[in-house]
């Protein structure tokens, strides 16, 4: 029996580092899921999303990296209808229930100053409270003032009974959260050394392989017959000596 080849005993290691790896992202964010009771994710942004001076509260400045939304399409999209044709309130409700119902969930993607983002996942029925509660257990300074807004324009959230789906935030929105401090307090870590861990890991599902079919058999093609004419058919040809 022939010895493993040293690129196949390279390929094996290869395999299970990264299994181990997949296990061990697993499991942080199984954890982290039961810690903080819902799925996070944290991942960082390639560019600065906040200034550091946006701890003043009065600041006005918004980040540069403004993205279009998947709620921003939806909601010009429904404005478009609701220009286009002259509704009744009723078909208007009735519209708005099938909307709703269709959503199962908002994906809120909260960003720090130091250019980290926090991932969750909520129900568009939940309301401001639940962010807030999640990020007074996730932020490493819990007992500092802090506040989240929107923008443009920049708008501080401060009506915390606010489902997700009635502000828009459905099916995902992007916030950004700020201490309340004066100028000069930048050093203040945000996110907690545990909620930083799982930076860049994601559950990765394995796919599941297609059933494999039979190949179709090849069709032979059979020539067409050329139509024989009837035996007792015979083509009319004038005599030559027929003078007409």
């Amino acid at each position: 029996m022939l010895a493993d080849s040293p690129p196949a005993i390279k390929r094996r290691r290869f395999a299970v580092a990264d299994s181990m790896e997949v296990q061990i992202a697993t499991e942080k964010l199984v954890a982290a899921k039961q810690t903080y009771g819902r799925e996070i994710r944290v991942f960082e942004t390639s560019t600065p999303t906040v200034s550091q001076t946006s701890n003043d509260a009065s600041s006005s400045e918004e980040p540069d990296d403004l993205e279009f939304t998947t709620a921003d399409y939806y909601r010009i999209l429904s404005t478009k209808k609701e220009d286009k044709y002259l509704k009744t309130k009723k078909i208007r409700d009735a519209e708005a229930a099938a909307s709703r119902s269709r959503m199962t969930k908002a994906v809120i993607r909260v960003r720090f100053p130091d250019n980290h983002t926090l991932e969750a996942t909520f129900h568009p029925s939940e309301t401001m409270q639940s962010l807030f509660d999640l990020l007074m257990k996730v932020v490493a300074r819990s007992d500092l003032p802090f506040y989240i807004y929107t923008i443009p324009p920049k708008k501080v959230i401060k009506n915390m009974s606010q489902d997700f789906y009635s502000a828009g935030f459905a099916p995902g929105a992007i916030v950004y959260f700020s201490y309340d401090l004066p100028q000069g307090h930048d050093e203040v870590p945000f996110l907690k050394e545990d909620v930083m861990s799982l930076k860049g890991l994601h559950l990765i599902s394995e796919p599941t392989p297609e059933p494999s079919q039979p190949a179709p058999e090849p069709v032979v093609g059979t020539a067409a017959a050329p139509a024989l004419k009837p035996a007792g058919e015979k083509k009319m040809v004038k005599p030559k000596w027929l003078k007409m």
